[in-house]
């Protein structure tokens, strides 16, 4: 599939400064273009990479078209450069046409669940008794399905996903392969020497729009729900632990794990390998650098680094301050050298000064 850049400046309603007749046939990043690619810049590191680009053609923002009236490559002036190369991303690469297999024969659907109109169930997916299935949903290959789960409308759950029975997914969930959601929490009593395990009982909720990346888990409660807030978007190998509560529209990076009964407000960010301890509060709008580690509630809003967590002023002063340890280290060794010489010194000084008496 190609584009003329006329056809591209219609669809992306950009502006053209370049010679029409161009035809382009995918997109590219900006290191790896050629002259059959589109490609986009919109940081001032991008920009000033330009003149060694080798793409057909570029989106800007106005901006950067003024800051390069001598450019040869042909440019798309728009608004939002990666917005707008993401709306050309998929007129190159259109999303592939949902399945229409039905019910494939080789899945095994128990004779009490109910599904809804429009429904995919592909070979090998298990789904239990009592469960109920919305509208237009995608149930993988290899999916099970414990017993008493609910899903809403418009749910994909890709390869080999696990729902222990009685997990609940709203509508528009997306969960990818292999995540297992609802699998008991790590929870046990020390008693006579063993370690006892305490029932888990409560169960998953996941609300409208969450989207559950590859391999991540998510345990149920001990008593209520683990509950995952609307909107909230939840990366590859992420460990939510049993009796957490997460809100609205949070982003969790690969590997970030929380332990038991933790909360957060809405809007919190964590970067990769963000370890959370049991029971802490983080308040909306907390954002957390990659491998952070937070021991007691962050209430303040904010950019937090380090472990234990503080504010982002707070971690590059540290930061500053561990360079320096080596020439402070040096200072101290010089220090207490003359320190020893001054005290030799002195010590000689009490010598000569008792045999001047006795003279």
């Amino acid at each position: 599939m190609s584009f003329s850049l006329n056809d591209l400046a219609r669809n992306l309603q950009a502006t053209l400064r370049a010679d029409s007749d161009i035809r382009l046939s995918d997109v590219a990043s900006l290191d790896c273009a050629e002259a059959q690619h589109l490609s986009y810049a919109d940081s001032k590191k991008q920009i000033s990479a330009i003149a060694k680009c080798r793409a057909g053609a570029l989106l800007v923002t106005a901006e950067a078209a003024a800051a390069l009236p001598d450019l040869k490559i042909p440019l798309l002036i728009v608004k939002d450069p990666k917005k707008s190369f993401v709306e050309a991303m998929l007129l190159f690469r259109p999303a592939r046409s949902r399945a229409k297999i039905g019910h494939s024969d080789r899945a095994i659907i128990a004779p009490s669940a109910r599904l809804g109109s429009d429904c995919n169930v592909f070979p090998g997916a298990i789904i239990g008794e009592n469960v109920v299935i919305g509208d237009r949903c995608d149930i993988g290959p290899g999916v099970i399905i414990g017993d008493d789960c609910q899903i809403g409308d418009d749910c994909i759950l890709y390869s080999h996903v696990v729902l222990y029975p009685d997990v609940q997914l709203k509508n528009r969930i997306i969960v990818h392969a292999n995540a297992v959601l609802g699998s008991d929490g790590f929870g046990y009593r020390f008693s006579q020497g063993a370690l006892i395990k305490i029932p888990h009982t409560g169960t998953v909720i996941l609300e409208d729009d969450v989207e559950i990346g590859a391999c991540t888990t998510i345990d149920r409660a001990m008593i209520e729900a683990t509950v995952i807030g609307q909107g909230t978007k939840v990366d590859n190998h992420v460990m939510i632990a049993h009796n957490c509560k997460i809100g609205r529209h949070n982003a969790f990076a690969s590997q970030v794990g929380l332990a038991g009964s933790v909360t957060t407000g809405d809007y919190v960010q964590m970067g990769g390998q963000v370890g959370i301890a049991d029971h802490v509060h983080i308040a909306t709008q907390v954002r957390l650098g990659g491998g952070a580690g937070v021991m007691s509630d962050l209430l303040v809003p904010g950019v937090y680094h380090d472990m234990p967590a503080v504010p982002e002023k707070d971690a590059l002063k540290n930061h500053v301050n561990i360079r320096r340890i080596s020439d402070l280290r040096d200072q101290v060794k010089k220090l207490t050298s003359q320190m020893a010489d001054l005290q030799d010194q002195l010590t000689r000084l009490n010598q000569i000064e008792p045999s001047k008496s006795a003279a």
